[in-house]
């Protein structure tokens, strides 16, 4: 393979830890023989030295904001590929990326996968790893065309550590395309403590705990766990019990934390697809044939009302 190109992004003037995840996944790549690795950013290259400490091998920096939609980028990326003689490249499935990668090949004349979870090299040629049906299944894509493009879920890859003695080179494209939409302005959700697909410690509530004051006894347990996070299944989100921004699942968030406490939560194959890759799974259902408990770590077959009030007790004398 000739190299990887991982279209990176940046929030607020920092690379996403998405993007770092990329790299992890390019770097594993180029270890099966898939090349060098490359990196495209917008917004110049302040932030080539960061991309470069987590595994790019050359930046390619864009004078375009880090704000520009798909439709202007595209010409860059391409540059960027062409440049680095890639013919992989990787984006976030992100509400760039979605935008982005499909552009990308119908451009190119080639396919995509979206939404991918699983990346390797079978012959020389990427074969890239999805869910579908809900979940229920994996399907695996190959490609007969030159260029290759995926888009990478959030998650599925871990970033490497930073070294900043590894060298790299960066260059600017100039290529830009014709900004047909303008954006007049940005609103962030509000919420505070650690973000849900950021946490070590995710605990989350189902349609089992009964009603939304349930949620109180999980947020105490997450505080006392301290580094932690609460979740939803879709079904508690559906009914008002939490937000949505908080909800876990296959048309949600993707977590992988190294614990996951799942409170009344059944384990449908949409709520697995997002806290599949999660270290270790607690599960605390009184129904022993439940999903969740089948592919639990741990598991507590009770109610959880007379679990949770215990285990908080417990986790205080901790302290």
């Amino acid at each position: 393979m000739a190299g990887i190109l991982v279209v990176a992004e940046s929030a607020g003037g920092s690379v996403t830890p998405h993007s770092l995840e990329m790299l992890g996944a390019a770097r594993a790549l180029s270890a099966q023989g898939g090349g060098s690795v490359s990196a495209f950013i917008a917004g110049g290259d302040g932030l080539a030295q960061t991309l470069i400490a987590h595994g790019a091998d050359a930046v390619y920096t864009s004078a375009a904001p880090e704000t520009a939609l798909a439709e202007v980028l595209a010409p860059a990326v391409e540059e960027a590929a062409a440049a680095a003689g890639a013919d992989v490249v990787l984006v976030a499935q992100s509400s760039l990326g979605r935008d982005l990668a499909p552009l990308l090949a119908f451009r190119a004349g080639t396919g995509v996968a979206m939404d991918c979870t699983g990346l390797a090299l079978d012959g020389g040629r990427l074969r890239a790893t999805r869910s579908c049906y809900g979940g229920n299944a994996r399907a695996e894509h190959t490609w007969k065309s030159a260029i290759q493009i995926v888009s990478v879920k959030g998650k599925a890859f871990d970033a490497l550590e930073a070294d900043g003695a590894r060298p790299g080179t960066v260059a600017a494209v100039s290529a830009q395309g014709p900004a047909r939409i303008t954006i007049t302005g940005t609103e962030k959700s509000s919420g505070e403590g650690i973000k849900l697909e950021d946490a070590a410690i995710v605990v989350s509530g189902g349609r089992g705990l009964g009603d939304q004051g349930a949620f109180k006894q999980l947020e105490e347990l997450a505080g006392t766990l301290k580094l932690a996070a609460v979740g939803a299944s879709r079904a508690a989100c559906d009914l008002g019990w939490y937000p949505p921004s908080q909800q876990v699942g296959l048309t949600g968030k993707t977590v992988s934390p190294q614990l996951y406490i799942a409170v009344a939560i059944s384990g449908a194959s949409q709520h697995m697809a997002g806290m599949g890759g999660s270290k270790n799974i607690v599960a605390i259902n009184k129904d022993a044939d439940a999903n969740m408990v089948k592919v639990a770590r741990f598991a507590v077959v009770e109610d959880y009302r007379k679990v949770l009030p215990a285990l908080i007790a417990e986790i205080k004398k901790l302290d």
